[in-house]
């Protein structure tokens, strides 16, 4: 029986969905979102915390501040409740309110941004309130999730050998890109490894990470309008890219099972569905890893008149929810346009510290 004093010291890491049942070929999607946090984040959140900790740029008197959508935005919310920091999660209208209702349950406070930045949209005038805060206040730190290393060591300590450990013979993973820390540390982890893996890259329509036409998405959680500076292509063997609608209908076979993810997860196994069917037969060990469940989409992915709204009435018809999501634009090149509006994160560049200078305020 495991008995813990801190609520990041506990995350089950050896669960695992065998969707073969629910879909056309075997795969084994790894459950991340049982943890205090609700998901993956949990992990690069405690890692960037303590090591900012190690590093001396938190101190007991030193507010966090982070530019979050969703998931770090919990993440960090635990670790602060627990440690003592304040926490100021910047955020914009997008964002589920019962995320935004968990971060302020956990004590931290949750700044909306409504108005647009001309050049960088919503994100960038979060990240200009963010630099704003910390300008304001030499208290106020930035771990900035978009570009810090820790982002990335996590999963190269912690996800990839937990899924080494459970598959000796595994063939290929398969991993969503955001901020592609998830994805960069587990493609180092396993370049290295006893046999070779391939490492398919999971993205939406309308992200720019890979390359391509840029263009408007709702679902947060994948996906971005500027390349990460985290990202190196060399480690990336594959590239799917998903529409929207195909995410959708994911989530909704997988809840007609009994088993609710978040948006983040139905486009892993989208993806991961359209690039095993293009194997010809090939017997694969199939690994995807799912960020984390579903129940804070419940107002807009599992909520018919909102996926109605974005995506159409066809989304929900009988067969597109019993038969495979026919393969998307796969590789590098210019991606389908999106059935949905909206965009995810971007990535500015990692600035260690307070990132408090004038210069870096005056980004028009």
């Amino acid at each position: 029986m495991p008995v813990i004093s801190t609520p990041q010291a506990f995350n089950e890491d050896d669960l695992y969905v065998d969707l073969e049942g629910i879909f056309e070929h075997p795969l084994f999607l790894k459950c991340e979102g049982f943890n205090f946090a609700g998901s993956i984040k949990l992990k690069a959140a405690t890692e960037m915390v303590e090591t900012a900790e190690r590093d001396g740029l938190l101190t007991p008197d030193s507010v966090l501040v982070e530019s979050s959508s969703g998931n770090l935005g919990v993440a960090l919310s635990v670790i602060a409740a627990n440690k003592g920091y304040r926490f100021v999660c910047v955020t914009d209208s997008r964002c589920n309110l019962a995320t935004r209702m968990t971060m302020e349950a956990l004590g931290s406070q949750v700044h909306v941004i409504t108005e647009p930045d001309p050049v960088g949209g919503l994100l960038g005038a979060r990240i200009d309130h963010v630099q704003a805060l910390c300008a304001f206040d030499e208290r106020y730190v930035w771990l900035n999730q978009y570009a810090n290393p820790g982002n990335s060591t996590a999963h190269y300590q912690r996800t990839a050998p937990a899924i080494a450990r459970q598959f000796p013979d595994l063939d290929v993973l398969f991993v969503g890109a955001g901020t592609t820390g998830t994805l960069m540390g587990c493609a180092r982890y396993f370049r290295t490894w006893h046999r070779p893996v391939r490492v398919v890259a999971v993205d939406t329509v309308g992200s720019v990470t890979f390359g391509g036409v840029p263009g408007r998405r709702m679902i947060p959680g994948l996906g971005t309008s500027m390349r990460p500076p985290l990202l190196d292509e060399s480690y990336v063997d594959d590239v799917v890219r998903v529409e929207e609608a195909d995410t959708i209908r994911a989530c909704h076979r997988l809840a007609r099972r009994g088993f609710l993810f978040g948006g983040s997860t139905g486009t892993v196994v989208s993806g991961a569905m359209a690039w095993l069917a293009r194997q010809e037969g090939r017997e694969l060990t199939a690994a995807a890893i799912a960020p984390d469940l579903g129940e804070r989409y419940l107002e807009t992915v599992y909520r018919t008149t909102w996926v109605q709204d974005v995506c159409g009435d066809d989304v929900f018809s009988p067969r597109s929810l019993t038969t495979a999501p026919q393969p998307p634009d796969l590789g590098r090149g210019r991606p389908r346009s999106s059935c949905s509006p909206g965009s995810s994160e971007d990535a500015p560049a990692f600035r260690p510290g307070r990132n408090r200078t004038p210069a870096e305020l005056d980004r028009k």
